[in-house]
């Protein structure tokens, strides 16, 4: 087992910088990267501009008439301008370069400054993380309290009335996009075009710390509510279906038949026999569940309902084109994902011991 963690260890390596190598490669040739950005700014609104560029009004030289083609809208602004955002923004490098600097800072988890908010990637990860991680956790609890107990009840009464309806009630669940789900809690209950039962902005509300303590939960859970319902939706379907079919094959098992011989009753079959090795699949999945519920599942529904999280930060960074929080984000979730994933085949070994990965390749 040894050999095998530290095989796989290893290979995060190449195919973290492959990771990043894509992402960068598919950078430049998007358009409107920071420094149109700021060019478009300068040529529209010349205030807001000085208000986004760090380096402030030493900047402002424009007026020359020279045209620069390098980038859009850059027309009649002085090249020593746009050489000093090109500085700025570090694009004055090759692109090798700078990916070869992204990436040796990356490793000491220097991930530098946001082009546009003035401070810190990682302090704004830390800032933003609280939001995820009240979402992640309670999607994780609600999911699998409800999913396990369901899955179960569904493979004994495999083929049943019940097992039929929720069947067609889980897998209408599942289609229906979470955000599209929660559109329609917002225009049923959160001030739309029926009810205006539960708010639509921020975690907590503003007057939180002049709450009761009793309060203060009840008015979290409040805010929460709908981003949760709205986000359980695919995990609860997802975590029923494969609950149910890892029950039903190992109920068919030679040792499910020999314990019935025994003369042990249903339930201590069930939970003395079956659950351990049925939910081998479930616990190894967990980790990824984890992580999947903490940031790669909220961004669309943080954005909905205005809930200031990673998700939202990374959809806000993409659109303004602020590239140190995008890779930054980018690198963090695909090295997360890497351990995750070599978390689970160990879990794997450890509620299983037949299965051996040092008798497979990498």
């Amino acid at each position: 087992m040894g050999a095998y963690i530290i095989r796989r260890l290893l290979l995060m390596i190449p195919t973290i910088v492959g990771i990043m190598a894509i992402s960068f490669i598919v950078v430049q040739f998007a358009p409107g990267g920071p420094v149109e950005q700021v060019i478009a700014q300068l040529t529209g609104q010349a205030d807001s501009a000085d208000q986004r560029l760090s380096g402030g009004g030493d900047l402002l030289g424009a007026g020359g008439g020279e045209e620069n083609s390098k980038y859009r809208g850059a027309q009649g602004l002085d090249p020593e301008l746009i050489a000093k955002l090109e500085k700025q923004f570090g694009f004055d490098k090759p692109p090798l370069t700078r990916f070869g600097e992204m990436m040796w800072n990356y490793i000491r988890f220097d991930f530098g400054e946001s082009f546009f908010r003035n401070t810190s990637v990682l302090d704004l990860i830390k800032e933003k993380l609280p939001v995820s991680i009240s979402l992640g956790i309670w999607i994780l609890i609600f999911s699998y309290a409800i999913s396990i107990p369901l899955g179960i009840r569904k493979a004994v009464k495999d083929g049943s009335t019940f097992d039929v309806w929720t069947s067609g009630v889980i897998v209408v669940g599942y289609a229906v996009p979470s955000f599209l789900f929660g559109i329609l809690l917002i225009v049923l209950f959160a001030g739309g075009s029926f009810y205006d039962w539960f708010p639509l902005r921020g975690l907590v509300s503003d007057n939180f710390d002049q709450l009761a303590w009793w309060q203060k939960p009840l008015d979290y859970f409040w805010h929460l509510t709908l981003p949760l319902i709205s986000l359980s939706l695919a995990a609860f379907a997802t975590t029923t279906l494969l609950t149910k079919n890892s029950f039903i094959e190992e109920i068919k098992k030679q040792y499910v038949v020999t314990a019935r011989a025994k003369g042990l009753n249903e339930r201590q079959v069930l939970y003395g026999h079956v659950f351990r090795n049925a939910m081998l699949i479930i616990i190894a999945g967990f980790p990824g569940a984890f992580i999947s519920a903490f940031f790669t599942g909220s961004l669309l529904i943080e954005n909905i309902f205005s809930l200031d999280g990673l998700g939202r930060l990374g959809y806000l960074s993409v659109v303004n084109r602020d590239y140190p929080i995008v890779f930054a984000t980018l690198y963090i979730f695909s090295l997360l994902g890497l351990f995750v994933s070599l978390i689970s085949d160990l879990i794997y070994t450890w509620i299983d011991p037949r299965i051996d990965f040092e008798r497979r390749d990498v």
